[in-house]
Order: C-alpha cells, then sequence, then structure tokens
C-alpha cells in the first residue's frame, strides 16, 4: 500500500466503525438482551453473523459492543494524552528538579508490568465503565510524556521563545503562544496511536472478566465465546467477528497514526530504508582514447 493512500484507508476504516457505532441502535436488527434464534444458530439471512450461546442475535451484539469499544478506546487515549501531555510541557520547559522528579515518576510508571497492574486496579477499584478508562490512562501515559518532553526542550532553546522571554513574557504566555501550538500536532499524532492501545487493552481487560460486566464490548464478546465453549461447538461467528473488528480498528488508528508522525517530521519518513536504495547499477564501460592506446 503506498504512503499517500495509507492514512486515507485508516481514515474510512476509523469513520466507518464511528458511524456504526452511533448509529447501532438504528441498525441493530434484534434485542441485545432477549433471545432471538436458536443457540449458536449459524449465519443466515435471518441471522447475517449468526447467534451467541444465548441465542442473541451477534450482529446486535457487535453494533453494541462497537459503540462501548469505542468510548472506551477515544476517552481512556484522551485521558492518557492529557496526562502525558501536561508531565512531558511541565518537564521539558522548567527542567532542572522539576523534570528529574516528573521524570523518575515516569520511570517508576513505566517499570510497572501493564497487565497485572490493570488487574489489580480494577479488582481494587471496581469494574465501571468509568475506572477502566481511568485505568487504562494512567499506564499508557508515559510515552506521551516522553515525546512531548524531548520535543518541548528543543523548543524552549529557540531563538524566539528566548526572546519573547527577555521581553518579559511570563511562563504561561510563553507557554500557551509558543511552544503549546508547536507540540500539539505532534500530541494529537500520539493520541491517534494511543487509541489502538486503548481498545487492546479494554480487549485483555474485558476477556480477563474485568470490564464493566453490564455493558456488551468486543472483549466481553469473545469472552463470552470462550467461556460457552463456541470453539468446540464450531461457531467460529461468535468469536471471529469481534476479533475481527479489534483488528481493523487497532490497524487503522495505527495506520493514521504513523502518518501523522511521517508527515510531521520527514526525518521518519527519509530514515525508512527501501531495497530500491541498493540496487546493483551495471558497470560502466572504460572509455579508451586512442591516442594512448596507439
Amino acid at each position: 500500500m503506498s504512503a499517500g493512500r495509507q492514512p486515507r484507508v485508516g481514515l474510512v476504516i476509523v469513520v466507518a466503525f464511528v458511524a456504526a457505532g452511533v448509529l447501532g441502535p438504528l441498525l441493530a436488527p434484534y434485542s441485545t438482551t432477549a433471545r432471538s434464534g436458536a443457540v449458536y444458530e449459524p449465519p443466515s439471512p435471518a441471522h447475517p453473523l449468526g447467534t451467541d450461546d444465548g441465542g442473541v442475535d451477534m450482529l446486535s451484539l457487535l453494533l453494541d459492543g462497537t459503540r462501548v469499544s469505542l468510548v472506551i478506546g477515544f476517552a481512556a487515549a484522551a485521558v492518557a494524552a492529557a496526562v502525558g501531555g501536561l508531565v512531558g510541557l511541565v518537564a521539558g520547559y522548567f527542567g532542572g528538579r522539576t523534570d528529574g522528579v516528573l521524570m523518575r515518576i515516569t520511570d517508576y510508571v513505566i517499570v510497572l508490568p501493564t497487565v497485572p497492574t490493570m488487574i489489580v486496579v480494577a479488582a481494587l477499584f471496581g469494574r465501571t465503565l468509568t475506572n477502566v478508562v481511568l485505568i487504562i490512562g494512567a499506564v499508557y501515559w508515559t510515552y506521551t510524556a516522553r515525546v512531548i518532553r524531548a520535543q518541548v526542550k528543543t523548543l524552549r532553546a529557540r531563538p524566539y521563545v528566548t526572546r519573547s522571554r527577555a521581553l518579559g513574557a511570563g511562563h504561561p504566555r510563553v507557554i500557551t503562544r509558543h511552544v503549546l501550538p508547536q507540540v500539539a500536532p505532534l500530541l494529537i499524532a500520539n493520541t491517534v496511536l494511543l487509541v489502538s492501545s486503548a481498545i487492546f487493552a479494554e480487549t485483555f481487560i474485558a476477556f480477563l472478566g474485568l470490564g464493566d460486566p453490564t455493558l456488551v464490548s468486543w472483549g466481553r464478546l469473545i469472552q463470552n465465546s470462550f467461556r460457552g465453549a463456541a470453539v468446540l461447538n464450531d461457531a467460529w461467528w461468535a468469536v471471529v467477528p469481534p476479533g475481527v473488528c479489534v483488528a481493523a480498528v487497532v490497524l487503522a488508528c495505527t495506520m493514521v497514526g504513523q502518518s501523522i508522525e511521517d508527515s510531521l517530521n520527514p526525518r521518519l519518513r527519509v530514515g525508512h530504508l527501501s531495497g530500491r536504495r541498493f540496487r546493483v547499477r551495471p558497470p560502466v564501460p572504460r572509455e579508451v582514447d586512442d591516442d594512448a592506446a596507439a
């Protein structure tokens, strides 16, 4: 896939899933709480994606889970971007002891194992939707903090920032007028990448049984299929569709985020080595001077 087509394809996929999540209640053919067919009924015109172990239509469940998974993904990414952006901005701009303290805290969070930390926190504080969003956001902010800090440290030494401070501009004005607009595009690119990580995290949290039990998400659908022995009953339609949805959204967000990041930093695009650059050229024949040969 060409570099120019990649972000468009990713954006189309993301927009399609967002539209499906928003219009899910209108598009769902059946209720997600009532039985509408036989147990593990295979796909048919009445049930395009079959039914689950309770006889509930899988297409309706998938549309309902799309809304929940995307809400958790985008909200958790926003929390992680806000925390990481603030920490990176303060640490990179002020430097010194402030930078040291904030970066040591960041290092401590980085070394914590992600999955056990989520399991412990979810078990302690409950399995509500808000808690799941905060748990994922509290784990994935460290990468954003380090990236924003590195960018702010370079901006702090720019001549226009130095002149602005020499003319008496305070820290809030310098940050809001000169530093923040420069790092905002990079923060947006990292937020898009965080959406894919947050959706994947929500999937395995729900698969482990730590998601909100009152809501349907892609992770919970996968958990229900394994708990209902869908594989043993050859009911692939209860496992494959939610897994494909997770993979598609994660891939699409990664494509869009990497494209934004490459456009903001052209050196990343140049740095990727291509096999075409190592072509072996045919030898050029040497011209022999007739006089010298004579």
